[in-house]
């Protein structure tokens, strides 16, 4: 790539042939401030906070889109510059109530961050006091109208990274407001909760319900993991305090969402009721009771070897790699009948096929046996992207209303699947993404459109992959077996699953919470939540990913592999 040679602040620096001031400095460790400006959004030079004084140029610059050129000389912080912005900080500030000491950005917030930075210590304007309206209709996130700046960057997150537009921009002057739709409230409007707008807000305009006012970025951890609501196996930052976590923010830098997270992933994750079960404990006279691991795990070990055999094992798909791995081996040592997943895959799904990526390439997507509206949702805001951004077309092969049915250039019905693979044929780039509802007419779809399409399969449940390969598949059956072992940890078992239980005499619950597993239980053995272990998934793509624990669990709580190491060394 070809490169040009430029002076910032008298430092020589090459920069790509392309790229802006601003991105040139960044490369080169020079800061320049800026307010409007984020990394996963395309530059406007809206809040002019990062003019530069370029020699030769009549007016200052705005460094974000200002390209560098070979033999430019660049000056970020000249007196001239350092006047500019400290005039648009007062304006800023003069121009809404950003009362600081309430506000729960305060110590983290770039507009404040700025006025430290060029010594502002009081308003110079005088302030029109009008009180704004604050938005609390999402259940979330709060949006203060009070503490905006205007500088655009959730109606862009909005538009450009989810595809969703329910953002813009309503008024005029200094009547202008950031509005929803047609300026209905946040609530009632198309917003789909992902959050994208929350995190790149750079003031306290839009706020988070949950970790407002609980710690400021100095006092806080973040721990780069992976989401395990489902297959997708999105990159995220947990933010912790005093071992609680706050919240849950998107990694930019992770090569399968780019930062983009769903509902579920970066809020609803959080919301967990139920109880933690932090002891073993046994039932007797028909009530479960404290027990030491010792007392516990040899139970279990003396019930499980005079089954002779008759013993089922049935592991979550949100367990890790190896603890999946680890159950395989031990409960297949044990000679049981039925070692299986929570999540039985189909035989169509069981090989890994296609990456997400392609799906910001293609020109039509077919979507069949998936809702993508509540699962695998950030596959179906990658679609959205491509439909609303770039003009891609979105066929819905469903008897059933889809929550994406809206964005649909055709809706057809599965008897209808010669005329989606007739428009499918015309297609330059068609995807077909396919979910566990496909059935039988996947393979009419491969055979029509052979290897003109690209496919991808989104595999149900968390970590169905890692349980495919340690050997885990096909369907429970508890019928019929003295014992079953259920591996369960912090997911909520499905009724049906749990009815099958009420065969069974013996019953293990290896579980994070208490629910209506651990009251069927004969004995509980309590396990780490997600955030709690450091290990592996393996994503609908195949892709091996690291977990890493973002808590401590609590006091006598284990990992899911001691539990099977202890009860591996009681059985010998």
């Amino acid at each position: 790539m070809a490169s040009v040679h430029l002076t910032i602040d008298g430092k020589e620096i090459v920069a790509e042939s392309g790229q802006t001031i601003l991105q040139a400095a960044e490369a080169a460790g020079i800061d320049i401030p800026t307010l409007c400006n984020h990394p996963a959004l395309e530059p406007i030079g809206a809040c002019r906070m990062c003019l530069v004084e370029v020699e030769k140029q009549r007016a200052l610059q705005p460094a974000c889109t200002f390209q560098a050129t070979d033999g430019m000389a660049v000056h970020t912080e000249s007196e001239k510059v350092v006047e500019t912005r400290k005039f648009l900080l007062e304006l800023l500030f003069s121009e809404r109530n950003h009362y600081c000491m309430y506000c729960q950005m305060s110590g983290d917030c770039e507009l404040q961050d700025l006025a430290y930075r060029y010594g502002l210590d009081a308003w110079l304007y005088p302030r029109p006091y009008t009180p704004l309206p604050v938005d609390a209709t999402r259940q979330h996130f709060v949006m203060d109208h009070n503490r905006c700046i205007l500088c655009r960057r959730c109606i862009r997150a909005c538009q450009e990274v989810v595809g969703n537009y329910t953002l813009a921009m309503g008024g005029r002057g200094t009547d202008s407001m950031i509005v929803a739709d047609m300026n209905v409230p946040f609530g009632e409007s198309s917003c789909i909760s992902c959050g994208t707008c929350l995190q790149v807000c750079p003031t306290g305009a839009l706020m988070d319900r949950r970790s407002a006012y609980r710690g400021r970025e100095a006092e806080v951890e973040h721990t780069v993991s992976i989401c395990t609501v489902c297959s997708i196996g999105c990159g995220m930052s947990v933010v912790t305090r005093d071992n609680q976590i706050l919240r849950i923010e998107g990694d930019w830098d992770s090569a399968v969402n780019a930062g983009v997270l769903c509902v579920a992933g970066r809020f609803e994750i959080l919301d967990e009721d139920r109880r933690r079960v932090t002891k073993p404990m046994i039932r007797r006279n028909g009530s479960l009771e404290a027990a030491t691991w010792d007392e516990a795990i040899g139970m279990v070990a003396g019930k499980l070897v005079a089954t002779d055999g008759a013993l089922a094992a049935l592991a979550s798909s949100r367990a890790t790699n190896e603890a999946l791995a680890q159950f395989a081996q031990l409960f297949g040592k044990l000679g049981a009948a039925s070692v299986s997943t929570t999540v039985p895959v189909p035989d169509f799904l069981l090989e890994a096929e296609g990456s997400l990526s392609v799906l910001d390439e293609s020109d039509l997507y077919v979507v069949i046996g998936d809702d993508l509206r509540t699962d695998h949702q950030v596959a179906g805001i990658m679609i959205q992207r491509g439909v609303m951004n770039r003009g891609a077309r979105l066929i819905i092969i469903d008897d059933e209303p889809n929550g994406m049915d809206e964005m649909t250039v055709h809706k057809f019905g599965t008897a209808e699947l010669d005329r989606a693979i007739a428009i499918a044929q015309r297609a330059e780039i068609p995807v077909v993404v396919y979910g566990p509802g496909a059935g039988d007419l996947l393979p009419k779809l491969r055979v029509a459109l052979g290897s003109k399409a690209q496919y991808v399969g989104l595999v149900p449940g968390s970590n169905a992959r890692g349980a495919l390969a340690a050997g885990l598949s096909g369907a429970f059956e508890a019928d019929g077996h003295k014992a079953v072992y259920v591996m369960a940890t912090d997911e909520q078992l499905d009724p049906a699953l749990l009815d099958q239980l009420a065969t069974a005499e013996f019953v293990v619950a290896q579980a994070s919470y208490a629910d209506a597993l651990t009251e069927r239980a004969d004995v509980v053995l309590p396990d780490t939540i997600w955030a709690e272990k450091s290990s592996s998934t393996t994503n609908t793509e195949g892709q091996v990913q690291s977990l890493q624990a973002s808590l401590r669990a609590p006091a006598g709580v284990k990992q899911d592999t001691e539990i099977l190491d202890l009860l591996a060394a009681k059985l010998g």
